[in-house]
C-alpha cells in the first residue's frame, strides 16, 4: 500500500463515468432515481479547498528539501574569496628620518617599506571534502526518514478530511430525510387536527381529540425546525470543507430494500491488516525518525577526515610580499571532551526514540480497538435494521388498524396519533442506524488503512437506493 491517498485522487472520474449510474439501476430498477451530491467528486474539491492539508503539502515539499542539504554536507565545498589591503606601518626606516635609502633599495617598488605604506590585492580558492564523517552520512538517512514522515503525515491528513467529508455528507442526508418525514408527519398530522376539529363543530367529536391533535400538530412542527437546523448545520460543514453550496432533496424510498453486506473475513484477519493503518504508520516512521536522529548524536564520538586544498594569489607593490601558494591537506579532528554535551545529546535522543516507541504502541492498540468496535457495530446495526424493519411494518399495520378501529369508534384518536407518531419514529431511526452502520464501515477501513473511492461508491449508492421514489413511498 503506497503513503498516499492515491486511490481516492481519481475518484472524481469514476464519480462521472457513465458505469455509475448504471451500476445504480442495474441493483435495482425503480421508478424514479434521486441524484445525490457525488461524495466522491466532494472529497476531490475538499482536497483542493482545504488549507490545512495545502500547509501540509507546502510542509512536505519544504522537508523534501533537507535531503539534499544533508547529501551536500558530504560533497565537495568549494569557496573563493579576494580582497585589497592597504596598511601603514612604522618599522626600522620609518622611525630613523636620517636614514638615506638611495644606498639600499634600487628601485621605486623598494620604497614601499621605506615609506611604510604596503597595498596588496589578493584571491584564494579552497576546496575542501569529508573523506570520512559518520555524523554527515547518518544526517542522510535522517533527512530520508524525515521525508517519510512527511508524506504519511499528509496521508493521514487526507485520510481524515475523507472522513469529515463523508460524516457530514451522512449528516446532511440523515438531516435531509428527517426533514421529508417531519414534514409529512406535520402535514398528516394537520389533517387529522382538521377533522377532529370539524367533528367538533359538528358535535359527534370530542374537544380533547382536537385538543391533542393540536398538540402532537405543534410538537412535530417544533421537530421539523429542529431537523432543518440539523441539516443547515450539516450543509454548513459540507460548504466549509468542499467550497460548494449542495442540496440533498427528502424524497425516501422502500427503507427494506436497503440491504447492508456483512463483513467480510473474521475478526483476527482485520486484525492483522492494522498494520497499514496510516496512524500506526506514522507513528513507525516517526520512530524510526527518532532513531536515525540518535544515531546521527552518536556521530560526534567519532573522528572526521576531510581533503582540504587551497590556492592563493597576492599582488602587493612591497616586491617581498608577493606571493603564490598551493596547499593540500588531510586534516583529522577527533573530539576527546566537549563538558559532557555529546553524551546529553546521545540521552536525549535514545529518550526521544522511548516515547515515539510509546505512541507507536498506543497508534497499534486504537487501531485494533477501532477494528473490534467497528466489526462488533456492523454486526449489530444489521440485527436493529432487522427488527426495525419489522417494527416499521408492525407500525404500518397498526396504524392502519387503529384508524379503522377510530372510525368504527373501537379506537379513540389518541391510539391513531400513537401509531402515526411511532410509524415516522421507526423510519427516521432506520435511516439513523444504516448511516451509523456506513459510517462504521468507513471507519473499519481507515482503521486497516484501505479507505479508497470505492468505499465512497458503495456509500453513495446505498444512499441511492434509500432515496430511490416508489409507489410504496410514506
Amino acid at each position: 500500500m503506497g503513503v498516499t491517498f492515491s486511490t481516492l485522487l481519481w475518484a472524481a472520474d469514476e464519480a462521472t463515468d457513465v458505469s455509475f449510474p448504471d451500476q445504480l439501476a442495474q441493483q435495482a430498477p425503480a421508478p424514479s432515481v434521486v441524484d445525490l451530491p457525488r461524495l466522491p467528486e466532494l472529497f476531490v474539491l475538499a482536497l483542493e479547498n482545504d488549507s490545512d492539508l495545502a500547509s501540509q503539502r507546502y510542509e512536505l515539499q519544504a522537508t523534501q528539501e533537507e535531503v539534499d542539504k544533508a547529501w551536500s554536507q558530504l560533497k565537495p565545498q568549494v569557496s573563493a574569496s579576494g580582497g585589497y589591503t592597504y596598511q601603514e606601518s612604522d618599522n626600522y626606516y620609518t622611525d630613523n628620518p636620517d636614514y638615506d635609502p638611495s644606498s639600499e633599495f634600487r628601485s621605486s617598488d623598494d620604497e614601499a617599506r621605506y615609506e611604510g605604506q604596503t597595498r596588496d590585492v589578493n584571491w584564494q580558492v579552497s576546496l575542501s571534502q569529508s573523506l570520512f564523517s559518520v555524523e554527515r552520512w547518518r544526517g542522510v538517512d535522517k533527512a530520508e526518514s524525515q521525508v517519510e514522515a512527511a508524506r504519511l503525515q499528509v496521508a493521514v491528513g487526507e485520510n481524515k478530511l475523507a472522513m469529515s467529508v463523508v460524516e457530514a455528507y451522512l449528516n446532511a442526508f440523515l438531516a435531509s430525510r428527517k426533514v421529508g418525514l417531519l414534514e409529512a408527519k406535520r402535514e398528516s398530522l394537520s389533517l387529522q387536527h382538521r377533522q377532529a376539529s370539524r367533528s367538533f363543530e359538528l358535535g359527534v367529536g370530542d374537544r380533547l381529540n382536537v385538543l391533542e391533535s393540536q398538540s402532537r400538530l405543534d410538537q412535530a412542527v417544533a421537530d421539523r425546525i429542529q431537523a432543518e437546523n440539523e441539516l443547515e448545520d450539516a450543509l454548513g460543514e459540507l460548504e466549509r470543507l468542499t467550497g460548494q453550496r449542495l442540496a440533498f432533496g427528502q424524497s425516501l424510498g422502500d427503507l427494506r430494500s436497503v440491504e447492508l453486506s456483512e463483513v467480510p473475513g473474521n475478526l483476527d484477519e482485520w486484525l492483522t491488516r492494522t498494520t497499514d493503518n496510516l496512524e500506526v504508520m506514522l507513528a513507525s516512521r516517526r520512530l524510526g525518525l527518532a532513531d536515525a536522529d540518535t544515531d546521527v548524536r552518536r556521530g560526534g564520538y567519532y573522528p572526521e577526515v576531510s581533503l582540504n586544498l587551497s590556492y592563493s594569489d597576492r599582488d602587493s607593490n612591497d616586491p617581498y610580499r608577493v606571493s603564490k601558494d598551493g596547499r593540500a591537506s588531510v586534516q583529522l579532528d577527533m573530539p576527546l571532551y566537549r563538558g559532557g554535551y555529546t553524551s546529553a545529546n546521545v540521552r536525549q535522543g535514545e529518550l526521544s526514540s522511548l516515547a515515539r516507541e510509546a505512541s507507536l504502541t498506543n497508534a497499534r492498540r486504537l487501531a485494533r480497538q477501532q477494528v473490534r468496535e467497528s466489526v462488533r457495530n456492523i454486526a449489530g446495526s444489521r440485527r436493529q435494521l432487522n427488527a426495525l424493519g419489522k417494527s416499521i411494518d408492525s407500525s404500518r399495520l397498526f396504524l392502519e388498524a387503529a384508524e379503522k378501529g377510530e372510525q368504527l369508534g373501537l379506537r379513540d384518536l389518541v391510539d391513531v396519533l400513537d401509531a402515526r407518531a411511532e410509524l415516522y419514529d421507526l423510519r427516521i431511526q432506520y435511516v439513523d442506524t444504516v448511516r451509523e452502520s456506513l459510517l462504521e464501515r468507513l471507519k473499519l477501513e481507515v482503521a486497516v488503512g484501505d479507505l479508497g473511492s470505492d468505499d465512497l461508491v458503495r456509500t453513495m449508492m446505498t444512499l441511492q437506493a434509500m432515496a430511490r421514489t416508489s409507489e410504496q413511498d410514506g
